[in-house]
C-alpha cells in the first residue's frame, strides 16, 4: 500500500486524471419509494452527528465472501462521504472541471439527477481536487460546500435554488486542502464555517493568518442571504454540530485554532478553547464528542486529546489533557476519524500515520487508555445494534463489540474487492444498507437482511 502524507478528513493519492462521465442519463422526474424500514443518514456521522444508527437486526456473522453486495458505481474525484434520505443517496464529487452532486436510488444505485458547477480548484499538495465535505440533506433541499468555497442549495429535482461564492464574498486564504467543513442546518439557518481573513497577500506561514469576523456565517436556508456572522477563528476540517448544555442548544465547531461554542439562533459566542498543535502543517479534523456536559477534543499533530466540562456559566474546566504528555503516553490522537462514545468509554482510531494506527478504548472521565489494538491502519466508525463497524483505510471492514476490558472482534472482511485505498470516508448505514466509499467507487451492501 502506497503511503502518503495524510492530514485531512478525507484525502487520497494525487491522481489527477479526469474522472469518467456517467453513462446513464438522469431522469429527475422519477419517483423513489422508501422500501425498507429504518432511519436516514442525512449528514456527516448520521442524523445525530455522532456516528450512531438506531437500527437493529444486523448480520453479525458474515459469510467468508463478505456481505451481500447490492450495487456499486464509479465516482469522480474527491473524498466526501455519501448521505441518505428518503430512499435517495446523494454524493458530491468532481468530474473533469465540474463539481457534481448526484442523486441516486439508494436501493439500486440508479442515477436520478445531477447538479454541477464549474471549478478551477487545485490542491496545494497534489491530492485529488474534488470535494472534501459531504452533502447535507434538510427536508427537500440539499446543501453542498465545495473545496473552492462554493456554497449551494439544490432542490429535490437537482435545480439550483441559490449559490454563494464564500471565498469571493468573505475572502479566505486557501487552506492546506481547500474547504472541508460540511454546513449545519438549524431552523431557518444554514451555519457555515467560512473562516474569512482580511483581503491581502496570503501569509507565508498560515499560522500568521488573521480572521475578519466571518469565522462562522449563518445564511437563510431559503435565500442564501447572510443572517449573522462572528468569530475571527479560521476554518478547519471538522464540521459544526449541535449539543445541549444546561438546557441551552449550542453549536460546537472545532475550528483551526480550537473549539468555539455559540448560540445557533443569534451567533453569540458562549466559549472558546484554544487547541491546536504548534506546527504549521497541522489541522483539526475529527468532530468533538459530547457526553452530558463533557466535551472531548482530539487531534494527532502534537497536543492530542483533552476533556472539558461545560460549567453552568459556560466557562470550561479541563478534566484531563494530553498536552504535556509524551507522544507515546497520549490518550488519543484522532486524525480525521471521530471517536465513538459508548457509555463511559470512547472507541477511536489513534495515530497520525498508517503504521501508528490502532483502535483504542479510552475512559472519557479520566483519559485512561483501557486497551490498544495495533492494527497498523487508520479507521472510521459507525455504531449500530450493540456493535461498532470499523472501516480501515485499505478497505478492510471489522465488526467489534464495545467492551472496555478487551478488543472483542466479531467479524472481519479483509480488503473488500470493490474498494481500493484510500478508504477514508466513514461508513454510512441507512435502512439496513451499508454504504462504503473507496478511492473511486461507492458500494452498497446488505447489513440488515430483508424480511
Amino acid at each position: 500500500m502506497k503511503r502518503v502524507h495524510p492530514i485531512l478528513l478525507l484525502l487520497s493519492l494525487g491522481c489527477q486524471k479526469p474522472a469518467p462521465e456517467e453513462s446513464p442519463k438522469p431522469d429527475a422526474t422519477k419517483r423513489v419509494s422508501v422500501t425498507r424500514p429504518g432511519s436516514d443518514w442525512p449528514r456527516l456521522l448520521g442524523h445525530n452527528g455522532d456516528g450512531t444508527s438506531p437500527e437493529k437486526g444486523i448480520l453479525a456473522r458474515w459469510p467468508k465472501e463478505g456481505l451481500k453486495k447490492l450495487w456499486d458505481c464509479k465516482l469522480g474525484q474527491g473524498y466526501a462521504p455519501p448521505v441518505v434520505a428518503q430512499g435517495k443517496i446523494y454524493h458530491f464529487d468532481r468530474f473533469g472541471d465540474n463539481c457534481r452532486l448526484t442523486c441516486r436510488n439508494a436501493d439500486n444505485g440508479e442515477l436520478i439527477w445531477k447538479y454541477e458547477y464549474p471549478t478551477e480548484y487545485e490542491d496545494m499538495y497534489g491530492y485529488e481536487p474534488g470535494p472534501r465535505a459531504g452533502a447535507v440533506v434538510d427536508g427537500e433541499t440539499v446543501f453542498i460546500h465545495g473545496p473552492d468555497g462554493i456554497l449551494a442549495a439544490v432542490n429535490n429535482e437537482g435545480k439550483e435554488i441559490w449559490k454563494v461564492d464564500t471565498r469571493k464574498t468573505y475572502h479566505f486564504y486557501k487552506n492546506f486542502f481547500g474547504v472541508g467543513s460540511a454546513p449545519l442546518a438549524f431552523g431557518d439557518l444554514l451555519i457555515v464555517p467560512v473562516g474569512g481573513s482580511p483581503d491581502g497577500p496570503k501569509p507565508f506561514d498560515l499560522r500568521d493568518a488573521k480572521g475578519n469576523g466571518s469565522g462562522i456565517v449563518a445564511f437563510d436556508k431559503k435565500t442564501g442571504v447572510e443572517k449573522y456572522k462572528f468569530s475571527d477563528e479560521l476554518a478547519s476540517y471538522s464540521s459544526p454540530m449541535l449539543a445541549e448544555f444546561h438546557g441551552k442548544t449550542t453549536v460546537l465547531y472545532f475550528a483551526r485554532g480550537g473549539l468555539i461554542g455559540f448560540d445557533p439562533t443569534t451567533g453569540k459566542q458562549r466559549f472558546h478553547y484554544p487547541w491546536r498543535a504548534k506546527i504549521q502543517e497541522s489541522v483539526n479534523a475529527a468532530n468533538p464528542v459530547v457526553s452530558g456536559n463533557t466535551i472531548l477534543l482530539s487531534e494527532c499533530y502534537g497536543v492530542g486529546a483533552v476533556a472539558l466540562e461545560v460549567k453552568a456559566d459556560f466557562t470550561l474546566k479541563e478534566l484531563w489533557s494530553d498536552k504535556d504528555a509524551e507522544r507515546n503516553e497520549q490518550s488519543l490522537m484522532s486524525h480525521w476519524s471521530t471517536p465513538i462514545l459508548d457509555g463511559k468509554y470512547l472507541y477511536g482510531s489513534s495515530g497520525r500515520h498508517t503504521p501508528e494506527g490502532d483502535i483504542r478504548c479510552v475512559e472519557l472521565a479520566t483519559g485512561k487508555v483501557m486497551w490498544k489494538e495495533p492494527l497498523k491502519s487508520r479507521m472510521t466508525f459507525a455504531k449500530i445494534d450493540g456493535h461498532i463497524l470499523a472501516y480501515a483505510e485499505e478497505g478492510t471492514l471489522r465488526l467489534f463489540k464495545p467492551n472496555f476490558e478487551k478488543f472483542e472482534m466479531v467479524a472481519e472482511w479483509k480488503q473488500i474487492p470493490e474498494l481500493e485505498y484510500p478508504c477514508w470516508a466513514p461508513p454510512v448505514v441507512s435502512r439496513g444498507l451499508l454504504y462504503l466509499r473507496g478511492k473511486d467507487t461507492l458500494a452498497c451492501y446488505e447489513l440488515i437482511p430483508s424480511k
